[in-house]
């Protein structure tokens, strides 16, 4: 009797009645992210998510690259609004007040629970959760963030009588030094302008702007809860008259040098000095034909930087294993200081938990290239990058201003006055 059981048993297995080993469900989860400087981050995240993979078979991630952080913003919200809400997203760290207003967010504290999971959700550093945190839960997590730092031809300051070791440190000093770089042929042609600070709408001019704003005393153009602006505040005004100067006394190309191509004009040796996030350090490295330097911003009354990049957000309306899925992918991304310390170092962006710089990797790589360590350095005097309820809209306000003031169609007091009225307009319900 027995034996007849066990030989229909063993039929039954074969013929697949009887599950014997089932195997695991692989939870596959797609991630939007934004790919919007040079440095090769597709390729990296790619490698990253198949070696997540092999550590956890059960999990796969599959990267969504989605163009700028504006057109992933776009496909993110309609992935939404279609009912196809994605697990994960890396989106712009200043996305958060309008996620967290469509309620479609989690926070990661109800996750880390334990004393690991609070001691990883605290390790970040300070300035990246500026733009991370709300009413006192965290909602982003650091991964590809930057500073805006000064790039410049060492090879020019030397042409020019400069000491390439010492670039300019106040906005006296920039515009003074943009002068003595910009060259003109016989006919009075500008054939290489000093500096480039892009401010083009389809850039981030909103961010160019708080260069000249936070390098005076940390004033910053938004206040903390993303209510309010202070577009037509004096310091506003006066950073958007300097850096409109800057064009107006020739030393920067006149209206609006495009934010896409002021890396190329760098490495094509057609301005001496450039304003660009850290997100493009490695791409200069690589195809610097020259010798040049990094140095942190000039400082009116004081040095600042606002940060900048993207937070990876964990989002509602998904079936509870792909949300521990990507929970544990997040942490697994951003909890090895090994695995951040070779992201910096791959791309340029800043190491966004300090003991990846105690690491030996990236000690060896500061010995030798200094410039990996200036964006970190910076941190010291960064500040949350402009970031409001309404984000679109009211970006799109200030970014239109920036360009009619700076290309003549309107004084940058009365451009700021009039964006003023316009943000609060829309500003107005969320207080």
């Amino acid at each position: 009797m027995k034996k007849t059981f066990f030989l229909l048993l063993v039929c039954l297995l074969l013929i697949g009645l009887v599950p014997f080993v089932q195997a695991q469900d692989v939870i596959e989860l797609d991630m939007y992210f934004p790919v919007s400087v040079g440095g090769g981050p597709d390729a990296l995240i790619t490698a990253l998510c198949d070696e997540f993979h092999q550590e956890y078979p059960n999990i796969k991630v599959n990267p969504v690259y989605a163009g700028s952080y504006a057109d992933t913003r776009t496909k993110v919200l309609a992935a939404i609004q279609a009912g196809n809400t994605p697990a994960i997203a890396l989106m712009f760290s200043i996305d958060l007040y309008q996620l967290y207003s469509m309620d479609v967010l989690y926070d990661y504290d109800s996750f880390a629970t334990d004393k690991a999971g609070q001691k990883w959700l605290n390790g970040f550093y300070d300035g990246f959760m500026q733009n991370s945190r709300l009413n006192e839960k965290t909602y982003g997590i650091p991964w590809q963030r930057s500073t805006i730092i000064m790039y410049y031809n060492k090879d020019m300051f030397r042409e020019a009588g400069l000491d390439p070791e010492m670039p300019p440190t106040t906005w006296a000093e920039l515009k003074d030094y943009a002068q003595k770089l910009t060259v003109k042929d016989a006919a009075g042609n500008t054939t290489r302008y000093g500096v480039q600070v892009p401010s083009d709408k389809a850039g981030y001019a909103y961010w160019m702007l708080q260069t000249f704003t936070l390098t005076q005393d940390g004033f910053n153009i938004m206040s903390p809860d993303g209510t309010e602006v202070f577009f037509n505040d004096p310091r506003t005004i006066k950073g958007l008259e300097f850096w409109k100067s800057l064009s107006d006394d020739g030393c920067q190309a006149p209206g609006t040098p495009k934010w896409s191509t002021t890396v190329s004009d760098f490495l094509e040796q057609k301005v001496a000095i450039m304003y660009h996030t850290t997100g493009n350090l490695t791409n200069v490295r690589k195809n610097a034909k020259f010798d040049f330097g990094t140095s942190r911003l000039p400082a009116d009354t004081s040095y600042g930087s606002p940060t900048g990049g993207g937070n990876f957000y964990l989002f509602k309306g998904v079936p509870e294993e792909e949300t521990k899925a990507a929970y544990t992918f997040i942490q697994w991304m951003t909890n090895n200081p090994e695995r951040v310390a070779q992201w910096s170092i791959d791309t340029g962006y800043v190491a966004t938990r300090p003991e990846a710089y105690e690491t030996q990797r990236m000690i060896d790589y500061a010995n030798d290239f200094p410039s990996a360590l200036t964006a970190r350095d910076q941190l010291e005097f960064a500040h949350a990058e402009f970031s409001v309820y309404d984000q679109g809209a009211v970006q799109d306000i200030l970014d239109t201003a920036i360009e009619a003031a700076m290309t003549g169609t309107k004084t940058p007091e009365k451009a700021m006055q009039d964006a003023q009225i316009a943000a609060d307009a829309i500003l107005v319900d969320y207080r």
